[in-house]
């Protein structure tokens, strides 16, 4: 039987609303986010945790990719080279798109057009490691160990002229010694080398070693930040250790999309992120990850972004660090 004008007019009129609002729903499947380091990190864990959290409201999971490599090259590739719907997106350092750009010749992305920023989530408090059978129990006692044995004492980087490798050059030049980089993928794997042993210090996210810290298989001798964390009131901040202006002085994570990304949908992730890094429950999980919220528009993360390329500039002329 067919059905009358009239009433199929009606029905075209009712479904084509419908069918465009659908293809606005965002997001409408799940959100890929690469990490340019391995699970079980830091962001990693922070990352999982607002995924979970935001869940009920987004109504569409995180599905995380970890992709660890030297200076967290690969990850940072691999985002930039994602679908440019919205439904892909990573969180990203300073060292990739402040420092990488400087100190890597032949980077295979450019981060000032290849993302789109969305947020900064936090500021990363930074602590000066050691492994437990150095026979030291503090920043002095280390540095007189340096002096005492130069080209000795390895220090554990991220990657030939990352943050962590600039840092080494600062304390070298600063305490008047050799100090050998051991180049690690990501901040877990440092940490560990450091509970095996493998390496004698590093300095890195403390973010990364807090149960091998609690468990007494690292020994932290440092921690950044303007005051003592309340978690390990008895650790000296790094001023107070004698270690005040070790470079870089606030590395950040951040979330980015592709550039050509919806300007929506990284306003939604945003609002999002915003509201829940505001909530009381996840600010006490943020802290006793031992970092400091740094969220705001997505302008603040672009201007956040310039300025730390202007101070990646001047460490890097300043210690001649060359391109890879």
């Amino acid at each position: 039987m067919s059905i009358p004008i009239r009433i199929a007019t009606a029905i075209v009129a009712v479904v084509l609303p419908t069918a465009a609002a659908a293809q606005n729903i965002y997001p409408s499947k799940p959100i890929h986010v690469i990490l340019p380091v391995g699970a079980a990190t830091g962001v990693d864990v922070i990352v999982r945790k607002a995924g979970e959290a935001l869940l009920p409201r987004l109504g569409q999971p995180f599905v995380v990719e970890n992709r660890a490599s030297a200076n967290m090259v690969t990850g940072a590739d691999a985002c930039a080279k994602s679908p440019k719907d919205g439904h892909a997106m990573c969180a990203l350092s300073s060292l990739s798109i402040a420092y990488n750009p400087l100190t890597i010749s032949a980077l295979p992305y450019d981060p000032d057009k290849d993302f789109r920023p969305v947020v900064n989530m936090f500021f990363l408090l930074e602590g000066i490691f050691a492994k437990v059978a150095l026979p030291v129990n503090s920043v002095r006692e280390m540095q007189a160990l340096a002096l005492a044995k130069p080209g000795v004492l390895n220090f554990g980087t991220l990657g030939p002229g990352s943050t962590t490798d600039i840092s080494r050059q600062w304390l070298e030049e600063k305490w008047g010694t050799k100090i050998t980089g051991i180049h690690y993928k990501g901040g877990s794997a440092v940490v560990q080398a450091l509970a095996t042993g493998e390496i004698d210090f590093s300095r890195i996210g403390a973010y990364n070693a807090l149960a091998l810290i609690k468990s007494g298989r690292v020994k932290l001798l440092a921690l950044g930040g303007d005051k003592r964390s309340h978690l390990f009131p008895e650790v000296p901040t790094t001023d107070e250790a004698g270690l005040g202006g070790i470079p870089p002085s606030r590395p950040f994570w951040a979330l980015f999309m592709p550039s050509a990304a919806p300007d929506a949908a990284a306003r939604r992730i945003n609002a999002e992120f915003v509201r829940l890094f505001q909530e009381k429950s996840f600010r006490d999980f943020l802290d006793t990850q031992i970092v400091l919220i740094g969220t705001g528009t997505p302008e603040d993360l672009g201007a956040l972004v310039r300025r730390e390329r202007e101070l990646a500039g001047q460490i890097v002329r300043k210690y001649n660090v060359p391109k890879q």
